[in-house]
């Protein structure tokens, strides 16, 4: 007997529970008219606060997701892998089927009353993104940030999405009060052709430039992540200078490159996507990508690049990502190779 998608989830639906339905809730599988063949799952989740293992070797120890799974489709997108723990697939289901925590908002403002919440940094976007179009139908990250805002508690975000800045009235004040710790923008290129071939879902690149511009003239720190830079794609001088100096211009206070991971999961769905647009690469992949990360070389090369360019349109002190807390997390028994951060002067 075939499961229903609410049955493989990892937490109770709400079909029954019509009192605390958002408009449009009708059964398990939910569609609204402006989301064409998408379909929505309302859940109520235990618990909205996830502590992440020290052994990750992450600048935070906290994280909220309050969606699983995004229509930005980008094809080298690292969280794929996550809907398998919902026994749905890494490709279509996870771009089509979006699991909604409905209840994050309550859920949030009970763990952080908790005596046993000790008020850490939470980081938000690590997943999935908070800012992904369905976000203007259930303002569940707006309703998150302002919560943590009204609690004093520290946060930070990151994002693709331009609907970031409908936020601008809480992230500026927030930001003045030294509760949000920034806003992070991921714009890997600015080559309309690889943004489409790679990210089909999301703004376009040059308008998350303008919503870096609004948010850095509203005090909000903001960061640039060029992330991931593809080989062969987006890693040209001239693309890299453009995004660069796109940063730079629209008031970014740091930039981080970060070169492509295809971990198992994500291999098996950006593959035959490259092999689509560009079959010419394939043979240089199958040598460049011997395991999840190019060589060290590979990547050294792309950082130097992008510390060269951001000094010749900006200047900067070299800084590694650092702890939020003031101090470094032990990293992992096997690093992740990660991106150095450029903070701009």
């Amino acid at each position: 007997m075939t499961q229903t998608v609410a049955q493989r989830l990892r937490w109770s639906t709400v079909e029954e529970e019509r009192e605390l339905a958002l408009p449009g809730t009708g059964g398990e599988r939910i569609t609204h008219p402006e989301f064409a063949g998408i379909e929505f799952v309302h859940v109520r989740a235990k618990s909205l606060l996830n502590h992440v293992p020290a052994a990750a070797g992450l600048p935070f120890e906290w994280t909220i997701n309050v969606y699983r799974g995004c229509t930005h489709a980008c094809t080298y997108c690292f969280s794929r892998p996550t809907h398998e723990y919902l026994e749905l697939d890494a490709g279509r289901d996870f771009e089509s089927v979006i699991v909604v925590k409905i209840n994050a908002v309550e859920r949030l403002r009970a763990e952080l009353r908790a005596p046993k919440w000790r008020g850490d940094h939470v980081a938000l976007g690590t997943n999935t993104d908070p800012y992904q179009r369905c976000e203007g139908r259930y303002r569940l990250t707006r309703g998150v940030i302002e919560t943590l805002a009204e609690a004093g508690n520290s946060f930070s975000v990151l994002t693709k999405g331009t609907l970031v800045t409908r936020d601008l009235d809480i992230y500026a004040e927030a930001a003045r009060r030294g509760v949000c710790r920034g806003v992070s923008m991921s714009i890997p290129t600015l080559d309309e052709q690889v943004w489409r071939d790679t990210e089909p879902g999301t703004p376009h690149p040059r308008a998350r430039l303008d919503a870096i511009a609004r948010l850095s003239e509203a005090g909000v720190p903001t960061g640039v992540m060029v992330a991931p830079i593809i080989p062969g794609m987006s890693d040209d001088r001239e693309g890299l200078e453009a995004v660069v100096s796109g940063a730079i211009e629209a008031g970014a206070s740091s930039i981080t490159p970060i070169v492509l991971h295809l971990r198992p999961g994500v291999r098996e769905v950006f593959e035959p996507s490259l092999a689509e647009v560009r079959p010419d690469l394939i043979e240089r992949y199958q040598q460049l990508y011997r395991g999840s990360y190019a060589p060290e070389a590979e990547r050294e090369r792309i950082s130097r690049l992008v510390r060269e360019l951001v000094a010749k349109h900006g200047g900067t002190r070299r800084s590694q990502v650092s702890a939020l807390r003031g101090e470094r997390r032990q990293p992992p028994a096997t690093p992740e190779p990660a991106g150095e951060q450029l903070r701009l002067l």
